[in-house]
Parts: structure tokens; C-alpha cells; sequence
């Protein structure tokens, strides 16, 4: 089920990443070359960026790179960030319309020190992509809003196709790993999406500790909450400063956790090692 870690081991096989290909990949990554367009699919180094962008789907994160809050399993710089950049939304719409994308994911960092923590902001910028590229369908991977359903409401007034929203972990170890987030709220927070008729998407990330009585726990709590689509991938330590790997899942035990999720109820369960939050998202749209 699982390759235990040592510090002299190096990553196994089967996260081993294949370079990027095929002719919409290089039309995309050209057109962001070009225009200077930023993209999580390249500033994250995702390991799906040519499946991604060969499908014509594309990842854009808002409200700058600098989060309010300190979660030990992520990358992205914490501190006081700048206020928002009221071009931003522009922006991102321009940015789908030159990419030509058949589908936008957009997410953001917390941003805990604005008076409505960046509802309004949100609000705007799917408004503005929806108006320049009325073809393209939305996915929004957002943080909880502190569990404040009025914010909640205002990115659910939008009009995203999907709104995600991810759990990250098993609930024993949401504490360790998640700085200001309870799993209680997230579950509220997937709940509300689900009952407003807008698709609710979460994810989690595998090799931190958890059991997989507690993985199967939380997929009995997400499909309660009326969660359809459900992402499962490796946890990588993005520094040696951040949560160490305790273990690498192996490729057949994240089939086992589709075929499980599958047989729960959930719509979509993409669940292999490399799998990320927006992975193969355009096709969540039909959920």
C-alpha cells in the first residue's frame, strides 16, 4: 500500500514527471510567453501541465502571492501582502481570451487582513472573465471565507460552473498541517456550495500521516455534505523547512481510493500520485 521514506530515498518511480508535448500545449505556452501572462500551471511547476493545457484548460491565482496564513504543507509566501491590484480582473479575463481557453480555473491565497477577505474581489473577476469569454466555463478553488456564508454567497452570485474547495487532509491532522482552517468549516463551507446547485469540488493530499479508515471518513463526510468531485494526490514537501513526506501511496492504493469513491456516489474521484486540484477540471463541468 505504501513506500516508506528515508532521507537518502530518492522519489519513486511512479513520480517520475514526463516533459510536457502536443500542439495546443505549445500554442499555449507561446501565447503566455508572449503576453507575459502568469499561470499556477507554470509557477507551480505542475506535473500536468501539458494534459492541462492540451485540453485547454488553464490555472490563475488572484489577490497577489502573499497569503495571511501559514498552512505547513504550502509553497506560497506568508507575511502582510499589498492590497489588491484593481486591474487584476482585466487582466485574467484578457488572459483567458488570448489562451483561447475552454475552461479557467481560478484560485487565490487567503487574504484574512481585507474587511470582506476578498469576496468582492472574486465576485469581480469571474464577472469580468464570464463578460469577455462567455464560451468559457469557471472553476473557483477558494479559500473558506472563515466559514462567513454572506462571503460565501457573493462568489456563489457570480456564477462559477464549479466551486472547490479542499479539505487538504484527514481531520486528526487538519490541526498540524492547516494553520487557521477547521475541518468542520471547510465541510460547511462544501455544504452550502452543494445546496446553492453550484457542482462543489474538494481535494485532499495522501502521504502525511493519515489511515485509510480516515481517508474513507473523509469521503463519507464530503459526499454528506453533497460534494460530487473529489481530487486525491501525493502530498511533496515544496521545502525541507515545510511538513516532511511520511510516505509515498502507491499508484494501485490510489485506484483503490477512486473505485471506493466511485462506489460512494461521487460523480468524479481523479486519484493518482501526481494528481493536483484542477486536474482534468474541464470535465468536472459535467458533474
Amino acid at each position: 500500500m505504501t513506500t516508506p521514506l528515508n532521507k537518502r530515498e530518492r522519489l519513486p518511480r511512479w513520480m517520475k514527471m514526463q516533459l510536457p508535448k502536443g500542439e495546443s500545449y505549445s500554442r499555449v505556452k507561446n501565447l503566455v510567453a508572449q503576453h507575459n501572462l502568469h499561470t499556477i500551471c507554470t509557477s507551480g511547476n505542475c506535473p500536468n501541465i501539458g494534459e492541462c493545457w492540451n485540453r485547454g484548460t488553464a490555472t490563475f491565482m488572484i489577490l497577489g502571492d502573499i497569503c495571511t496564513r501559514n498552512c505547513k504543507f504550502c509553497g506560497v509566501k506568508t507575511g502582510k501582502p499589498l492590497m489588491p491590484d484593481p486591474e487584476e480582473p482585466r487582466r485574467i479575463a484578457e488572459s483567458v481570451r488570448i489562451m483561447q481557453l475552454k475552461h479557467a480555473v481560478i484560485t487565490s491565497v487567503d487574504r484574512d487582513d481585507l474587511p470582506d477577505l476578498g469576496a468582492s474581489f472574486w465576485a469581480e473577476t469571474i464577472r469580468g472573465v464570464k463578460t469577455l469569454n462567455p464560451d468559457t466555463s469557471i472553476e473557483v478553488l477558494i479559500p473558506d471565507f472563515q466559514g462567513k456564508i454572506e462571503l460565501l454567497q457573493k462568489v456563489i452570485d457570480a456564477g462559477p460552473e464549479v466551486i472547490s474547495h479542499n479539505m487538504e487532509t484527514v481531520e486528526r491532522l487538519t490541526p498540524k498541517i492547516r494553520s487557521a482552517a477547521k475541518y468542520r468549516t471547510s465541510l460547511k463551507v462544501i455544504e452550502y456550495i452543494s445546496a446553492s446547485g453550484v457542482i462543489a469540488k474538494s481535494g485532499i493530499m495522501l502521504g502525511l500521516g493519515e489511515t485509510e479508515q480516515e481517508v474513507l471518513q473523509v469521503m463519507d463526510d464530503l459526499r454528506a455534505a453533497g460534494c460530487k468531485v473529489m481530487t486525491i494526490g501525493q502530498y511533496l514537501a515544496p521545502t525541507l523547512s515545510h511538513i516532511p513526506v511520511k510516505e509515498y501511496i502507491t499508484p494501485e492504493q490510489f485506484e483503490k481510493y477512486r473505485t471506493i469513491g466511485l462506489e460512494k456516489g461521487f460523480t468524479f474521484v481523479e486519484s493518482s500520485p501526481l494528481v493536483r486540484s484542477s486536474y482534468r477540471a474541464d470535465a468536472h463541468v459535467e458533474a
